[in-house]
């Protein structure tokens, strides 16, 4: 019996399986398939999720704001947040401390989805990893923010995806 390292070399390109680029984005594809599929049901997607998860985390802010915490265009967010607006989840109103900008909150409702939300991921993403010992998994997690953070500092560009991933 071929070993996973063994069927994964079979059909893919060994020179992209030596990119750990690569093999991470594949591994994010296939965590978030769960996730995707569960937001669905919601009528979002990982995007407005991020929205979602940005202002359960932070209380509310402002779009630029936003748009700097989920590293994504500042355009975006507007259709981000006019989605979770229509379904109730989210209002724009007033900065109190400067009324010619507007800061975006969870709602009450948007608050229990995001909550929801967040526990179930939280849930799934344990069930995706459970390949790995918990240490394995702390230290998986320490790899990558080591990298984000490491591109970051760098000014290097951030990848959002095509589909409005966050």
């Amino acid at each position: 019996m071929e070993s996973q390292d063994e069927l994964s070399a079979s059909h893919r390109p060994p020179s992209l399986l030596a990119l750990p680029s690569y093999l991470a984005g594949n591994v994010a594809h296939v965590g978030n398939r769960t996730l995707v599929a569960k937001l669905k049901e919601h009528g979002i997607g990982l995007a407005q999720y991020g929205v979602l998860v940005a202002l359960a985390d932070f209380g509310a802010l402002p779009p630029h704001e936003l748009a700097r915490r989920l590293s994504t265009d500042r355009s975006h967010i507007s259709a981000y947040v006019e989605v979770l607006q229509k379904r109730g989840w989210v209002i724009r109103e007033p900065d109190a401390a400067d009324r010619r900008r507007v800061i975006v909150a969870l709602t009450d409702g948007g608050r229990s989805l995001a909550t929801g939300l967040m526990t179930w991921a939280a849930e799934a993403q344990a069930d995706f990893l459970s390949a790995l010992s918990e240490s394995e998994q702390r230290t998986l997690r320490t790899l990558l923010l080591k990298i984000l953070a490491s591109a970051e500092a760098s000014d290097a560009p951030t990848y959002t995806d095509r589909t409005g991933a966050c």
